[in-house]
């Protein structure tokens, strides 16, 4: 056996050509290695580093798409396989339930089953459950997963009125202070020093979150952050409950170290104790949640407080093309503060691909339409639906994209929404799939299969799923998605373990059910470029990069700025093979063209070194003017068609120029009465029903409901008013315009006959 810290030189051919797979991807029912060295095949010589440096402290700085995850997993894996290291005392700890998840389902597949992989809140309430009746008495409190009600209870006690944006603000600077480790009494000093801007005065805040403290101790309930604060202080007061757990954990790994907060740090500390055979991984570059408390100091200071640490550098891009990854450098060359002096320059591993593709629009609703149609294209072209995405800066930019991908008829999912196994159709299709594996015998649907994945589409087929998907998206769409998912799934592991049964089959669901494992399910992602952190696709649309939301409004200080940078080399090393960036120059169709490009892109995108900022049209490298702007290079994308012009929208009620996307659907304020037609409403709705009846795709594909109140307020003559009504497209004018216009001037009959 070879000691540790003492790696083996793999051979050229086993990383330099062609045996280093994708550091981000991994086959998906791969045997387990048979050896402890057969763990070290494939890593490549700095990743191999990492998984054999097994004692003392490690600090590994991984850049994006360089194969972190599969470097610490290795790590765990060999130490485990090579009997270095005991499953049972190793703590991964990382930062969502999702990666944890992701980590299990890998040491798993690489024969290391029994390591703990956690988040901190989970590692540290299960150390809580165990130890309260101890060190504490009694039952732990009840944990509450929504603190908005209880602070809204505590301002309405301390008689602060809230609306909902200051409410939920104020349950941000709580959540601060907490992980911050800053009492009520130090909040406003600690809020000054920090340049955080309360939604409140700060006194009134600091009084918020007295009485908030104070509520939960009357109702005997304690919130996330007293999870890490009560362990803290059980793991300080009671050194005996300390010892037990040290005497547990010897091995500690900490994923994305630069996002851990004082508290978390406080909390590592104290399960080390004077030990430090701990492991950190971390990009101080993409550092994007300081906001919540997370800093990269402890990332950045590692070696200083560790002056013997290894420390390993990751920078071979696998994800991303050299286009890509030419970008993501460039973002950061601009960059200023300490973690830019810390930053990666990645080197992309891939072939080259094509160059990023900047489009510039006349509104946002444009922007939308003009990402949809590119995605249809894609779709058609064979591009998965699940491997590109679109990524945006705040969650209320989300509908706008919601309503394009329909009208498109392009299948989407957003990203937080509920875990894939605790859908109810994928509960119930387990189910089903377990009955069958224990009596299949008995079911006719079965007779006449032989084979896994033959069995899973019978019992499937009558959950809902059949060949062809139904048309249209939503949720109809959804649940046959979920349960393709299931399919897929089985094809592979059937490929994967020949002979494998149905009983098989239902114990590696249930395995992946306990690890969140979840299978692909086909539709575009939505997502705030936050949530995205973690994840990557083939083809990523960066929407609304623009000055005021890239960089935010809000974003004032220098190291606000600089965090918003770091947001979007986040969101751009997402992109595997193709990035598409778009801006719109105005918010509203018709508004004033006062949006510039943001300033992070400046001296990188083609003709951004002009003196107005803008690119000029049909540059190089793919630049697309979304409006008018024509394709002269020979690079340039195809031109974007002309939408009709429109005039500003305004409440057709008071006047009031509309901004958000729902009232600029009803055309009106949505405060101001609604003078809809009821009659109109009605027989539209009966007609939508029919035509989403025929074409087999849910009603809200054909219109929302929002777009034909918008059409029964207004009641539109011709097929001109008719089309400012947003949510209805050139293709839906063209396909439905008569119909609708027909019903709105009180013809009976429209569309509702059985012939067309």
């Amino acid at each position: 056996m070879r000691a540790c810290g003492q790696p083996t030189h793999p051979s050229r051919e086993t990383w330099q050509h062609g045996g280093v797979t994708a550091a981000t991807h991994s086959t998906l029912f791969p045997q387990a290695p048979d050896s402890a060295d057969a763990v070290l095949e494939g890593l490549d010589p700095e990743q191999r580093e990492v998984a054999t440096a097994l004692r003392g402290p490690v600090c590994v700085l991984a850049g994006a798409g360089t194969g972190k995850t599969r470097a610490i997993t290795h790590r765990i894996a060999y130490g485990v396989r090579a009997g270095i290291l005991h499953p049972s005392s190793v703590l991964a700890v990382t930062f969502t339930n999702r990666a944890a998840g992701e980590m299990r389902g890998r040491l798993r597949q690489l024969g290391a089953s029994g390591v703990q992989a956690r988040t901190f809140h989970s590692a540290a309430l299960r150390q809580l459950q165990y130890f309260w009746p101890k060190a504490i008495g009694g039952s732990l409190p009840r944990l509450v997963d929504r603190k908005v009600q209880l602070v809204a209870d505590a301002a309405a006690a301390c008689r602060i009125r809230l609306d909902r944006g200051e409410l939920r603000d104020a349950t941000a600077e709580i959540e601060w202070s907490k992980v911050t480790q800053t009492v009520p009494a130090d909040y406003a000093l600690a809020a000054a020093k920090a340049g955080r801007e309360a939604p409140r005065d700060p006194a009134e805040i600091a009084q918020l979150y007295a009485a908030y403290e104070d509520l939960k101790r009357a109702r005997s309930v304690i919130d996330f952050e007293d999870v890490l604060l009560l362990t803290v202080a059980v793991l300080q007061d009671r050194h005996d409950v300390a010892e037990q757990v040290r005497a547990q954990y010897q091995h500690f790994v900490v994923d994305e170290y630069q996002d851990v907060s004082p508290l978390q740090q406080r909390l590592l500390e104290l399960w080390l104790g004077d030990r430090d055979d701990l492991c950190v991984v971390g990009d101080a570059s993409q550092t994007i949640y300081s906001f919540t408390g997370a800093t990269p100091d402890h990332l950045l200071d590692f070696r200083g407080r560790h002056p013997g640490a290894t420390v390993v550098k990751l920078v071979r891009d696998y994800r991303s093309t050299p286009q890509v990854v030419h970008l993501a450098n460039g973002l950061l060359a601009q960059a200023r503060g300490r973690a830019a002096d810390h930053r990666l320059e990645l080197v992309s591993q891939r072939p080259a691909g094509s160059e990023p593709v900047y489009s510039e629009y006349t509104d946002e609703p444009t922007e939308a339409e003009g990402a949809a149609r590119r995605i249809r294209e894609l779709i058609d072209s064979g591009v998965p639906a699940a491997e590109i995405a679109i990524l945006f800066r705040t969650n209320s930019q989300s509908e706008t994209y919601e309503q394009a991908l329909a009208d498109a008829g392009v299948p989407y999912q957003l990203r937080g929404a509920e875990r894939f196994f605790d859908r109810p159709e994928v509960r119930k299709a387990n189910s089903a799939l377990r009955a069958a594996a224990r009596f299949g015998g008995n079911d006719s649907l079965l007779d006449d299969v032989v084979d896994l994945p033959s069995q899973v589409r019978a019992v499937l087929s009558g959950e809902g799923w059949t060949t062809e998907p139904p048309a249209g998206s939503g949720a109809v769409r959804e649940r046959w998605e979920s349960l393709a998912a299931l399919v897929g799934l089985a094809q592979d592991f059937a490929t994967a373990r020949a002979g494998a049964t149905l009983s098989d089959l239902v114990v590696e669901l249930d395995e992946r059910a306990g690890a969140q494992h979840a299978p692909t399910v086909q539709g575009v992602t939505l997502a705030s470029l936050h949530s995205a952190k973690g994840l990557e696709w083939d083809v990523v649309f960066l929407v609304g990069v623009a000055e005021g939301m890239m960089p935010i409004t809000y974003a004032k200080t220098d190291e606000q700025i600089e965090e918003e940078r770091r947001l979007l080399y986040v969101g751009v090393t997402r992109a595997r093979e193709r990035l598409h960036l778009s801006w719109a120059l105005s918010r509203a169709p018709g508004g004033r063209p006062s949006r510039r490009p943001s300033r992070f892109l400046k001296g990188l995108r083609p003709g951004s070194g002009t003196a107005d900022g803008r690119a000029a049209a049909g540059g190089p490298g793919g630049v697309e003017r979304g409006f008018g702007g024509g394709s002269g290079g020979s690079g340039a994308a195809a031109p974007v068609p002309r939408r009709t012009q429109r005039t500003p929208a305004r409440c057709r009620v008071c006047g009031r120029t509309l901004t958000e996307a729902g009232e600029m659907k009803l055309m009106r304020c949505e405060g101001c009465p609604s003078d809809m037609d009821e009659g109109v409403y009605e027989r539209l709705r009966e007609w939508r029903a029919v035509q989403a009846g025929r074409s087999g795709q849910p009603a809200f594909c054909v219109f929302t409901d929002k777009t034909l109140m918008a059409i029964a307020e207004s009641v539109p003559e011709d097929e001109r008013e008719l089309a400012r009504i947003p949510g209805v497209g050139a293709r839906k004018l063209n396909r439905y315009g008569v119909d609708v216009l027909a019903i709105c001037a009180g013809q009976e009959g429209v569309g509702l006959d059985e012939d067309g």
